[in-house]
């Protein structure tokens, strides 16, 4: 076994130790992030994101809504749901709600932020994306490719901010 194998055996290790739920949580100044502690944090972003994403640009296009209003109900919806699924999983961590919440709005806020500017950037970008119909292929190619960049760009940002006991550090917390 090579040390770079050794290495992210290690780092595997240690996330999975982590979501295990065993109360370790001394990353020694969190500096050990593995990547695949950040993707998947990314990833548990990424999917609240993609219901509210999918569920704004859905209903505003079939209501023949503007871009513009489209495009607002899609990120509000995705904070929502974005927000919703860190909620109901500190929730069950037995959390109050006021405290649940304070937890949620910790670890998803920036990943939220930039994952939506990544995405509804995308979508801005392609020409005709936005006015495309749920039909048509440019539709739903612009706003997954846009949901696969804005994962490949926040995983990063999340794995800094995770190093630095930021972002959905908090989360690791309550686990």
């Amino acid at each position: 076994m090579d040390h770079g194998t050794h290495h992210a055996d290690t780092a595997h290790d240690h996330a999975a130790h982590q979501h295990a739920g065993h109360g370790e949580h001394d990353h020694g100044g969190h500096g050990g992030t593995s990547w695949r502690m950040a993707a998947q944090a990314t990833l548990h972003c990424l999917t609240g994101c993609a219901i509210g994403e999918i569920l704004g640009m859905a209903v505003g296009t079939a209501l023949m809504w503007g871009n513009a209003a489209t495009m607002v109900l899609a990120v509000i919806l995705a904070f929502v749901f974005g927000y919703s699924l860190t909620l109901f999983g500190i929730r069950k961590a037995g959390l109050d709600f006021k405290t649940a919440i304070k937890v949620a709005l910790a670890a998803d806020t920036v990943s939220i932020v930039v994952m939506e500017l990544v995405d509804n950037g995308i979508i801005t970008l392609v020409p005709g994306a936005m006015d495309a119909h749920l039909d048509e292929t440019l539709f739903w190619t612009s706003l997954l490719g846009g949901f696969v960049i804005a994962f490949l760009i926040t995983t990063p940002v999340n794995k800094w901010m995770i190093g630095r006991g930021k972002g959905h550090a908090a989360v690791h917390a309550y686990h």
